[in-house]
C-alpha cells in the first residue's frame, strides 16, 4: 500500500481510503467490523465517514455509521493506527429536516454540536480530518449542471465557518480541516481566508471523480497542483456502475441501485454507453472492470486517496487489490479515446 501526504499536513494516508456510508444500512455492525479489520490488515489506514451516514439519510439511522466505527475503535484499541475523517452536514433543505431541527447551517452552534456528537459516537478525543460535507450556499454540487445564479441569501459566510473550524483545531478536537463537494471558487476562498486571516488551511477536497465524471480535471486539478491540495475521490465506481453489474438493465439482489433506484446520477443513457465501452476495454485486456476503473483514479497525480466502498467482502478484497494494478500506456490511451467519445456523462 502506498502512503501519501494529505495537503501539506503531517497526515500520511493510504492511497485507498475505506468509505463507510453503507455501515448501518446495507452493512450490519458485524459486517462493518469485518471490513474495517480487513482493510487495516491490508494497510488501509484512512477511514472516511460522516455524521449524516448511513445513506440514504434517515432520522432512524442517522449517526449509526459513526457509532459502528466508534465501537470498533474501542474494541480493537487501534485509534493510533488510523487516520479518522468525518464531516459536518450542510443545509439539507427538504431532505435533511431531522438534523438539528432542520436548521443545520454551517454556523458556530451547528458545527460545534455536530463535532461533539461525532466525537461521542466515534468514542475518541479528536478527529484527524474534519470536513465540510457540502457548501452552505446555492451552487454546483451533487451533479447540478448550470450555475444557479442565486439572488437571495448566500448562506453562512465561509469566513465564519472557517473561524469555527479554527477554534476546533485550537481546542484539539480536530487536527486538520477540509472541504467536500466544493467548487473552484469556494476552494480558493477557503485558501485565501486561511492565508490572510491566519485561519487553518484546508488540506484536501473530497469530490466525485471517476471514469464517468472527470470534471475535477477542469479548474480544481490545477488548484490541487499549485496549492498542494489533495483530492479524496469519492464514487470512483459511480455507485458500482463501472463494475458492469448493472449493464443490460441487470439489478443484482442486494446491490445499491437495486435497493435504492432513485440514485440515478450514474445511470443515464450516456453513462450506460460509456460504462459498456470501459467494461469492454477492461475485458479486452483481461482486467476486472472495477479494478481498472479504481486503478485509473488512484494513478491520477492530483488524487491523494481513492475512497472505496463495498457491501461484500468479495468486493472489498477486489477493490483493495486494485492498489497493485498498474495500467499500461496502451490502456490509458484507450481510456482517453473513450473519454473523448463520452466526456463526463455523469457529472
Amino acid at each position: 500500500m502506498q502512503y501519501r501526504q494529505l495537503g501539506n499536513s503531517d497526515l500520511q494516508v493510504s492511497a485507498l481510503c475505506l468509505g463507510t456510508m453503507t455501515f448501518g444500512e446495507q452493512n450490519s455492525r458485524e459486517q462493518g467490523w469485518e471490513q474495517l479489520d480487513y482493510a487495516l490488515d491490508q494497510g488501509v489506514n484512512f477511514i472516511d465517514t460522516a455524521e449524516m451516514y448511513p445513506v440514504p439519510a434517515r432520522a432512524e439511522t442517522q449517526g449509526r455509521t459513526e457509532s459502528i466505527i466508534g465501537d470498533w475503535l474501542q474494541r480493537r484499541r487501534c485509534r493510533d493506527k488510523v487516520v479518522l475523517a468525518t464531516k459536518v452536514a450542510g443545509p439539507g433543505r427538504d431532505w435533511l429536516t431531522h438534523f438539528r431541527g432542520g436548521d443545520n447551517c454551517l454556523d458556530r452552534s451547528n458545527i460545534e454540536a455536530a463535532v461533539n456528537e461525532s466525537l461521542r459516537r466515534l468514542q475518541t478525543d479528536y478527529i484527524d480530518y474534519y470536513q465540510i460535507h457540502w457548501p452552505d450556499r446555492e451552487t454546483n454540487y451533487f451533479g447540478k449542471l448550470g450555475y444557479p445564479w442565486p439572488t437571495g441569501n448566500s448562506g453562512i459566510p465561509i469566513e465564519e465557518t472557517l473561524q469555527v473550524l479554527g477554534d476546533l483545531v485550537s481546542s484539539g478536537k480536530v487536527r486538520h480541516v477540509g472541504v467536500s463537494n466544493e467548487t473552484p471558487w469556494g476552494t480558493m476562498r477557503y485558501l485565501c481566508l486561511a492565508e490572510h486571516r491566519e485561519l487553518p488551511r484546508i488540506q484536501g477536497i473530497q469530490n466525485p471523480y471517476s471514469l464517468l465524471n472527470r470534471s475535477y480535471e477542469i479548474g480544481l486539478a490545477e488548484i490541487s497542483h499549485r496549492e498542494q491540495l489533495g483530492l479524496l475521490a469519492y464514487s470512483p465506481l459511480g455507485f458500482g456502475v463501472l463494475s458492469g453489474k448493472y449493464l443490460q438493465k441487470q439489478r443484482p439482489a442486494g446491490a445499491r441501485l437495486t435497493l435504492f433506484p432513485e440514485y440515478e446520477r450514474y445511470s443515464n443513457p450516456h453513462a450506460q454507453a460509456a460504462t459498456a465501452a470501459y467494461v469492454a476495454l477492461a475485458r479486452q485486456h483481461g482486467l476486472d472492470p472495477a479494478q481498472m476503473a479504481l486503478a485509473f483514479v488512484t494513478s491520477r497525480p492530483f488524487v491523494t486517496s481513492n475512497i472505496i466502498g463495498a457491501t461484500t467482502m468479495e468486493q472489498l478484497r477486489s477493490n483493495i487489490a486494485s492498489a497493485e494494478l498498474l495500467l499500461t500506456e496502451d490502456i490509458l490511451s484507450d481510456i482517453e479515446e473513450i473519454h473523448r467519445r463520452y466526456t463526463n456523462p455523469a457529472p
